[in-house]
Protein backbone atom coordinates (compact mmCIF):
# COMPACT_ATOMS: atom_id res chain seq x y z
CA UNK A 1 0.00 0.00 0.00
CA UNK A 2 1.42 3.32 -0.97
CA UNK A 3 1.06 6.58 0.93
CA UNK A 4 1.20 9.97 -0.13
CA UNK A 5 0.91 12.85 1.74
CA UNK A 6 -0.59 16.70 0.86
CA UNK A 7 -0.56 19.86 2.69
CA UNK A 8 -3.35 21.95 1.83
CA UNK A 9 -2.59 25.36 0.38
CA UNK A 10 -4.04 28.64 0.91
CA UNK A 11 -5.83 28.46 -2.87
CA UNK A 12 -7.26 25.51 -1.83
CA UNK A 13 -8.97 27.01 1.06
CA UNK A 14 -12.80 25.90 1.06
CA UNK A 15 -12.42 23.55 -1.77
CA UNK A 16 -13.81 19.98 -1.58
CA UNK A 17 -11.45 17.43 -1.03
CA UNK A 18 -12.15 14.70 -3.35
CA UNK A 19 -12.18 17.75 -5.85
CA UNK A 20 -8.91 18.78 -4.57
CA UNK A 21 -7.05 15.50 -4.57
CA UNK A 22 -8.56 14.89 -7.74
CA UNK A 23 -6.44 17.68 -9.40
CA UNK A 24 -2.91 16.72 -7.91
CA UNK A 25 -1.68 15.39 -11.23
CA UNK A 26 -1.51 11.80 -10.15
CA UNK A 27 -4.29 11.16 -12.27
CA UNK A 28 -6.52 10.13 -9.82
CA UNK A 29 -10.09 9.72 -10.73
CA UNK A 30 -12.12 12.27 -8.73
CA UNK A 31 -14.96 8.50 -8.53
CA UNK A 32 -11.66 6.92 -7.14
CA UNK A 33 -10.39 9.63 -4.83
CA UNK A 34 -14.29 9.68 -3.45
CA UNK A 35 -14.12 5.87 -2.92
CA UNK A 36 -10.89 5.86 -1.08
CA UNK A 37 -12.67 8.70 1.36
CA UNK A 38 -15.63 6.50 1.77
CA UNK A 39 -13.48 3.24 2.24
CA UNK A 40 -10.86 5.26 4.80
CA UNK A 41 -8.41 4.86 3.43
CA UNK A 42 -8.21 9.06 3.23
CA UNK A 43 -7.58 11.51 6.57
CA UNK A 44 -7.00 14.79 7.55
CA UNK A 45 -5.35 15.50 10.35
CA UNK A 46 -5.19 11.68 11.16
CA UNK A 47 -8.73 11.72 11.01
CA UNK A 48 -11.52 9.80 8.43
CA UNK A 49 -13.89 12.46 6.37
CA UNK A 50 -16.19 12.55 3.76
CA UNK A 51 -15.40 13.82 0.06
CA UNK A 52 -17.46 17.33 0.77
CA UNK A 53 -14.96 18.32 3.81
CA UNK A 54 -13.87 21.95 2.81
CA UNK A 55 -10.35 22.42 2.96
CA UNK A 56 -8.30 24.34 5.69
CA UNK A 57 -5.15 25.39 4.81
CA UNK A 58 -2.36 23.89 6.36
CA UNK A 59 -4.14 20.75 7.08
CA UNK A 60 -2.46 17.14 6.76
CA UNK A 61 -4.06 14.71 4.17
CA UNK A 62 -2.90 10.87 3.83
CA UNK A 63 -4.03 8.92 1.26
CA UNK A 64 -2.94 5.33 1.37
CA UNK A 65 -3.78 4.16 -2.35
CA UNK A 66 -4.48 0.13 -1.93
CA UNK A 67 -2.83 -2.15 -3.76
CA UNK A 68 -4.15 -3.32 -7.16
CA UNK A 69 -7.07 -5.71 -7.16
CA UNK A 70 -7.04 -8.23 -9.47
CA UNK A 71 -8.08 -7.81 -12.50
CA UNK A 72 -11.88 -8.82 -14.00
CA UNK A 73 -11.75 -7.33 -17.20
CA UNK A 74 -11.06 -9.93 -20.09
CA UNK A 75 -8.49 -9.51 -22.13
CA UNK A 76 -9.38 -9.66 -25.92
CA UNK A 77 -7.48 -10.77 -29.00
CA UNK A 78 -6.75 -7.35 -30.98
CA UNK A 79 -4.82 -6.11 -34.05
CA UNK A 80 -2.84 -3.58 -32.06
CA UNK A 81 -0.95 -0.94 -33.82
CA UNK A 82 2.31 -1.03 -31.92
CA UNK A 83 4.87 1.78 -32.39
CA UNK A 84 7.63 0.29 -29.63
CA UNK A 85 7.66 -2.24 -27.21
CA UNK A 86 10.42 -3.15 -24.30
CA UNK A 87 10.44 -4.53 -20.37
CA UNK A 88 9.30 -0.89 -19.55
CA UNK A 89 7.15 0.75 -21.93
CA UNK A 90 4.81 0.34 -25.30
CA UNK A 91 3.79 3.23 -27.39
CA UNK A 92 0.81 2.49 -29.20
CA UNK A 93 -1.20 4.38 -32.01
CA UNK A 94 -4.95 4.35 -30.87
CA UNK A 95 -7.77 4.09 -33.92
CA UNK A 96 -10.68 6.41 -34.00
CA UNK A 97 -13.44 5.12 -32.16
CA UNK A 98 -11.92 2.89 -29.77
CA UNK A 99 -12.39 3.60 -26.05
CA UNK A 100 -8.69 3.57 -23.91
CA UNK A 101 -10.04 1.92 -20.73
CA UNK A 102 -13.18 0.00 -19.75
CA UNK A 103 -15.98 1.74 -17.29
CA UNK A 104 -18.75 -0.46 -15.49
CA UNK A 105 -20.85 -2.07 -17.94
CA UNK A 106 -18.84 -1.11 -20.85
CA UNK A 107 -15.80 -3.68 -20.03
CA UNK A 108 -15.17 -4.92 -23.36
CA UNK A 109 -13.58 -3.77 -26.96
CA UNK A 110 -11.35 -1.02 -25.55
CA UNK A 111 -8.06 -0.59 -25.75
CA UNK A 112 -6.90 -2.05 -22.33
CA UNK A 113 -8.75 -5.06 -23.28
CA UNK A 114 -6.41 -5.28 -26.02
CA UNK A 115 -3.12 -4.71 -24.35
CA UNK A 116 -4.23 -7.28 -21.63
CA UNK A 117 -4.24 -9.30 -24.36
CA UNK A 118 -1.18 -7.87 -25.98
CA UNK A 119 1.32 -8.44 -22.67
CA UNK A 120 0.78 -10.01 -19.63
CA UNK A 121 2.68 -7.31 -18.01
CA UNK A 122 0.92 -4.13 -17.44
CA UNK A 123 1.20 -1.33 -13.82
CA UNK A 124 -1.70 -1.59 -11.64
CA UNK A 125 -1.16 2.25 -10.21
CA UNK A 126 -4.43 3.29 -11.89
CA UNK A 127 -6.51 0.16 -10.57
CA UNK A 128 -8.46 -2.35 -12.07
CA UNK A 129 -9.96 -0.61 -14.88
CA UNK A 130 -7.05 1.43 -16.09
CA UNK A 131 -3.77 -1.08 -15.87
CA UNK A 132 -0.74 0.63 -17.77
CA UNK A 133 -2.64 3.82 -18.37
CA UNK A 134 -0.72 6.70 -18.35
CA UNK A 135 -2.43 9.32 -20.16
CA UNK A 136 -5.64 9.05 -22.46
CA UNK A 137 -7.21 10.74 -25.68
CA UNK A 138 -10.88 10.97 -26.11
CA UNK A 139 -12.75 7.91 -27.99
CA UNK A 140 -12.95 9.70 -31.63
CA UNK A 141 -9.17 10.72 -31.23
CA UNK A 142 -6.99 8.58 -32.67
CA UNK A 143 -3.10 8.59 -31.93
CA UNK A 144 -0.38 7.44 -29.86
CA UNK A 145 -0.40 6.87 -26.00
CA UNK A 146 2.27 5.94 -23.90
CA UNK A 147 1.52 2.49 -21.68
CA UNK A 148 3.45 1.24 -18.51
CA UNK A 149 4.30 -2.08 -18.21
CA UNK A 150 5.55 -1.72 -14.19
CA UNK A 151 4.69 0.77 -11.59
CA UNK A 152 8.41 2.10 -11.67
CA UNK A 153 7.94 3.30 -15.18
CA UNK A 154 4.21 4.39 -14.61
CA UNK A 155 5.50 6.73 -12.23
CA UNK A 156 8.68 8.37 -13.95
CA UNK A 157 6.20 8.98 -16.91
CA UNK A 158 3.39 10.67 -14.87
CA UNK A 159 6.23 12.92 -13.30
CA UNK A 160 7.01 13.65 -17.01
CA UNK A 161 3.40 14.61 -17.28
CA UNK A 162 3.32 16.99 -14.24
CA UNK A 163 6.68 18.35 -15.22
CA UNK A 164 5.55 19.25 -18.50
CA UNK A 165 8.18 17.32 -20.46
CA UNK A 166 6.37 15.05 -22.53
CA UNK A 167 5.95 16.03 -26.62
CA UNK A 168 2.32 15.85 -27.58
CA UNK A 169 1.55 17.01 -30.86
CA UNK A 170 -1.77 16.80 -32.59
CA UNK A 171 -3.18 17.57 -35.81
CA UNK A 172 -6.79 19.54 -35.89
CA UNK A 173 -9.23 20.95 -39.24
CA UNK A 174 -11.06 23.86 -37.03
CA UNK A 175 -14.09 25.76 -38.42
CA UNK A 176 -13.15 29.35 -39.47
CA UNK A 177 -9.72 31.22 -40.99
CA UNK A 178 -7.19 31.79 -38.54
CA UNK A 179 -5.66 34.61 -39.78
CA UNK A 180 -2.26 34.48 -37.30
CA UNK A 181 0.39 31.67 -37.91
CA UNK A 182 0.35 30.91 -33.83
CA UNK A 183 -0.76 31.46 -30.94
CA UNK A 184 -0.94 29.99 -27.47
CA UNK A 185 -4.35 29.15 -25.34
CA UNK A 186 -3.40 29.44 -21.64
CA UNK A 187 -7.36 29.34 -20.05
CA UNK A 188 -8.03 27.38 -17.02
CA UNK A 189 -10.62 24.34 -17.85
CA UNK A 190 -13.27 22.68 -15.56
CA UNK A 191 -16.37 21.26 -15.67
CA UNK A 192 -19.46 22.98 -17.32
CA UNK A 193 -22.26 23.83 -14.32
CA UNK A 194 -24.87 23.51 -17.03
CA UNK A 195 -23.63 20.61 -18.53
CA UNK A 196 -21.77 17.78 -16.48
CA UNK A 197 -20.52 15.71 -19.46
CA UNK A 198 -18.85 19.00 -20.72
CA UNK A 199 -15.63 21.10 -19.97
CA UNK A 200 -15.32 24.48 -20.37
CA UNK A 201 -12.89 27.79 -19.70
CA UNK A 202 -13.83 28.33 -16.07
CA UNK A 203 -12.67 30.68 -13.25
CA UNK A 204 -10.72 28.67 -10.77
CA UNK A 205 -10.40 25.63 -13.44
CA UNK A 206 -6.93 23.70 -13.76
CA UNK A 207 -4.78 25.51 -15.72
CA UNK A 208 -4.64 24.49 -19.46
CA UNK A 209 -2.19 25.55 -21.87
CA UNK A 210 -2.43 24.68 -25.39
CA UNK A 211 -0.07 26.38 -28.57
CA UNK A 212 -0.95 26.24 -31.91
CA UNK A 213 0.47 26.55 -35.32
CA UNK A 214 -1.11 27.18 -38.62
CA UNK A 215 -0.40 24.80 -41.51
CA UNK A 216 -2.96 25.23 -43.97
CA UNK A 217 -5.94 27.36 -44.53
CA UNK A 218 -8.86 26.76 -46.53
CA UNK A 219 -12.20 28.55 -47.53
CA UNK A 220 -13.91 28.06 -44.61
CA UNK A 221 -11.38 25.56 -42.01
CA UNK A 222 -7.99 26.02 -40.69
CA UNK A 223 -5.70 22.89 -40.86
CA UNK A 224 -3.67 23.40 -37.56
CA UNK A 225 -0.90 21.94 -35.29
CA UNK A 226 -2.08 21.72 -31.15
CA UNK A 227 0.81 21.09 -29.34
CA UNK A 228 0.06 20.32 -25.60
CA UNK A 229 1.89 21.93 -22.46
CA UNK A 230 -1.11 20.29 -20.32
CA UNK A 231 -3.43 17.29 -20.62
CA UNK A 232 -7.08 18.44 -18.72
CA UNK A 233 -9.70 16.64 -20.23
CA UNK A 234 -10.99 17.59 -23.81
CA UNK A 235 -8.38 20.31 -23.75
CA UNK A 236 -7.64 20.85 -27.46
CA UNK A 237 -11.32 20.78 -28.17
CA UNK A 238 -12.43 23.29 -25.26
CA UNK A 239 -9.85 25.38 -25.85
CA UNK A 240 -10.22 25.57 -29.59
CA UNK A 241 -13.88 26.46 -29.24
CA UNK A 242 -12.83 29.05 -26.32
CA UNK A 243 -11.06 31.11 -29.17
CA UNK A 244 -13.86 30.69 -31.92
CA UNK A 245 -12.63 27.81 -33.96
CA UNK A 246 -13.76 24.62 -33.02
CA UNK A 247 -13.41 21.42 -34.19
CA UNK A 248 -14.37 19.94 -37.29
CA UNK A 249 -16.63 17.35 -36.46
CA UNK A 250 -17.11 17.50 -33.33
CA UNK A 251 -20.70 16.79 -31.61
CA UNK A 252 -19.42 18.01 -28.57
CA UNK A 253 -18.09 21.15 -28.95
CA UNK A 254 -18.40 22.19 -32.49
CA UNK A 255 -21.26 24.30 -34.20
CA UNK A 256 -24.65 22.69 -35.13
CA UNK A 257 -23.88 22.50 -38.78
CA UNK A 258 -20.40 20.33 -39.10
CA UNK A 259 -18.78 17.73 -41.27
CA UNK A 260 -20.38 14.56 -40.08
CA UNK A 261 -16.45 12.70 -39.51
CA UNK A 262 -17.82 10.50 -37.02
CA UNK A 263 -16.09 12.36 -34.57
CA UNK A 264 -13.61 15.23 -34.16
CA UNK A 265 -11.03 15.75 -36.45
CA UNK A 266 -8.16 14.93 -34.18
CA UNK A 267 -4.96 13.01 -34.29
CA UNK A 268 -2.29 12.66 -31.77
CA UNK A 269 0.32 12.30 -34.62
CA UNK A 270 3.74 13.42 -32.19
CA UNK A 271 4.50 11.35 -29.06
CA UNK A 272 7.87 12.27 -27.57
CA UNK A 273 9.01 11.30 -23.89
CA UNK A 274 12.45 10.28 -22.11
CA UNK A 275 12.58 6.48 -21.41
CA UNK A 276 11.98 5.52 -17.77
CA UNK A 277 14.98 3.46 -17.97
CA UNK A 278 17.71 4.32 -20.37
CA UNK A 279 16.91 7.86 -19.84
CA UNK A 280 17.10 8.55 -23.42
CA UNK A 281 14.81 10.93 -25.06
CA UNK A 282 12.49 8.70 -28.00
CA UNK A 283 9.35 10.18 -30.32
CA UNK A 284 7.26 8.80 -32.43
CA UNK A 285 5.49 9.51 -35.50
CA UNK A 286 2.12 8.70 -36.33
CA UNK A 287 0.40 9.63 -39.74
CA UNK A 288 -2.94 10.87 -39.43
CA UNK A 289 -5.87 8.00 -40.21
CA UNK A 290 -6.92 7.86 -43.94
CA UNK A 291 -10.39 9.22 -42.96
CA UNK A 292 -8.70 12.58 -41.57
CA UNK A 293 -6.72 12.92 -44.80
CA UNK A 294 -9.25 12.77 -47.65
CA UNK A 295 -11.29 15.18 -45.32
CA UNK A 296 -8.57 17.27 -45.55
CA UNK A 297 -7.67 16.57 -49.39
CA UNK A 298 -11.82 17.51 -50.18
CA UNK A 299 -10.72 20.92 -48.21
CA UNK A 300 -8.57 21.61 -50.79
CA UNK A 301 -10.23 20.87 -53.63
CA UNK A 302 -13.29 22.87 -52.46
CA UNK A 303 -10.79 25.95 -52.61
Amino acid sequence: MENIQHSIQENEKGKRLDAVLAGLEYNWSRTQVQQWIKEGNVTVNGATTKPNYKCVPGADVQVEIPDPEPLDVEAEEMNLDVYYEDADVLVVNKPKGMVVHPAPGHLTGTLVNGLMAHCKDLSGINGVLRPGIVHRIDKDTSGLLMVAKNDSAHEKLVQQLVDKSVTRKYTAVVHGVITHDAGTIDAPIGRDKKDRQSMTVVDGGKQAITHFNVIERFKDFTLVECILETGRTHQIRVHMKHIGFPLAGDPKYGPRKTPDLNGQALHAGVLGFIHPSTEEYMEFTAPAPESLNEFIEKLKNDR
